[in-house]
């Protein structure tokens, strides 16, 4: 085990709404607003609203499960260690192992979508800078907020987000008023939609919504952990799961009768901008999207950093990364890994593959979905299986784990049949052989290390104040508050 490891996060240091905000930060929603809404509507079309909301209420028993955890216990990187406590070391490695992949491909599409919107504006200016530089930029300041303060990461997110978030209502406001306040029947009826249609749109939908988890990951830095975590996931998946119902549903309705149809539109909200006759709002939209992804950026890497830290603390990763800043507090070695790949993963995939920036963004986001629902399987049938370790496993329990279960199959198999088009169609194989590579890799630190499972289930059960597991078994169940 890593015994080198040394230094500790700073306590108490995140509030509910820094908690909250560095979740929102990670889902995006200017992110969805700006450039993923037209990607749904290509699926789902006069669905995409429902699609969304289908999407937000499955996340939501993936959230009431996480939930049965972080209530309980927290500590850094929760959400690997509640399936190490529910399920054993292996299902927590490869739970580890699916948010390592999703942080880093959701943090690529935060650097490119950043890098566009700056382009964007830097056109509205009559020049470009080159994508590497605008890459090179963004994970440099990335890096020093996240190697340097995580409440101060977070103060900004807040800020930065809150003002893009609140740019995009009025806009959508204007365009309601625009079209009179009229329901839109072809939406309400579902017009031309069908069930691929709209289970491939789920699909999006989990791009869109993935990062509500990441409050978990701060359990060692928020204020009351056992409240405010638990009110976080809950709040941050509501919050943006309505305001994309409705931003949703307003695109769709502003786009009706446009010469260009809203999948073929690359800057949405630009365009309804232009529609209601108030093209000065195309510039702070502009704006508003671009320090919202280099916040979904910054928040990816916080996150990411902090699910690198206890797997480093247990022998996963080289023993470096588990360290801790002795000043600031921070996993700065891990944070300092983070950002070099969130940098490096985009730089090759335009120079190397030739891409162009915005497929780089796409397909990062699609990758980045199936991490996380690799690790909301896991963290499903974690749940039941620590409550029934702890002596506390009741029929409801049971059923909000199954239907969680049952919900994310929709999207997992809607991105395999109907066969999706070329690359996509790929990416689940892809995909597929990164986990085969971490599940050996996971077995040979098991074979390696003597008595792994055991000592790390010991860490993992103090880390979070709780009894070790075969005491967990044996416990009384008004030991546990439910």
């Amino acid at each position: 085990m890593n015994a080198e490891s040394t230094g500790s996060l700073r306590k108490g240091c995140l509030n509910f709404s820094e908690v909250t905000s560095l979740a929102i930060a990670l889902i995006s929603p200017t992110m969805t607003a700006a450039l993923i809404i037209p990607l749904m509507y290509s699926s789902a079309g006069n669905a995409s609203w429902l699609a969304y909301l289908f999407g937000t209420v499955m996340l939501l028993f993936v959230a009431l499960n996480l939930n049965q955890f972080a209530r309980r216990s927290t500590s850094a990187g929760s959400m690997y260690a509640y399936t190490v406590m529910g399920l054993g070391t292996t299902a927590g490695g490869i739970s580890g192992w699916c948010l390592a992949w999703a942080y880093l491909f959701i943090g690529t599409a935060g650097m490119t979508g950043f890098t566009i919107f700056a382009n964007t504006l830097c056109g509205m200016m009559g020049f470009q800078v080159p994508n590497l530089v605008l890459f090179a930029i963004c994970a440099a300041v990335i890096w020093v907020l996240a190697y340097k303060d995580i409440q101060l990461s977070s103060i900004l997110m807040l800020f930065l987000e809150g003002a893009s978030v609140a740019l995009i209502l009025l806009l959508c406001w204007v365009v309601l008023y625009h079209h009179s306040f009229k329901f839109d029947t072809a939406q309400l009826s579902l017009s031309g939609a069908s069930f691929s249609g709209i289970s491939l749109g789920v699909v999006t939908a989990i791009f869109s919504l993935v990062g509500f988890e990441c409050a978990t990951a701060f359990g060692e830095e928020a204020k009351n952990p056992l409240k405010t975590i638990p009110r976080a996931v809950i709040w941050s998946l509501i919050l943006t799961g309505l305001f994309f119902v409705i931003v949703t549903y307003t695109e769709v309705l502003g786009f009706a009768g446009y010469k260009t149809t809203l999948d073929k539109v690359d800057a949405p909200l630009n365009v309804l901008a232009e529609l209601v006759s108030m093209p000065w709002l195309k510039a702070p939209v502009s704006i508003g999207a671009m320090v919202s992804f280099f916040s979904l950026a910054l928040s990816c890497l916080n996150s990411g950093a902090r699910i690198l830290y206890p797997m480093a603390r247990h022998g996963v990763f080289p023993a470096a990364m588990g360290n801790a800043h002795e000043t600031n507090e921070t996993p700065h070695v891990a944070v300092t890994v983070m950002a070099a790949l969130i940098f490096l993963v985009p730089s090759v995939m335009l120079l190397g593959f030739g891409m162009q920036i915005l497929d780089v963004f796409n397909d990062a986001g699609t990758f980045g979905a199936f991490g996380f629902l690799g690790a909301y399987f896991l963290i499903s049938l974690a749940a039941p299986a620590y409550l029934k370790k702890a002596g506390i496993l009741r029929g409801r329990d049971t059923a909000l784990a199954v239907a969680s279960v049952a919900l994310l199959l929709v999207p997992a198999v809607g991105s395999v049949y109907p066969v999706p088009s070329w690359p996509v169609n790929v990416f689940p194989y892809i995909f597929g052989a990164y986990l085969l590579i971490g599940i050996a890799w996971i077995f040979s630190v098991h074979k390696r290390t003597p008595g792994y499972s055991a000592e790390v289930t010991r860490r993992v059960y103090s880390d979070h104040g709780q009894p070790i597991e075969a005491e967990v078994s044996a416990m009384e169940p008004q030991r546990q508050a439910i």
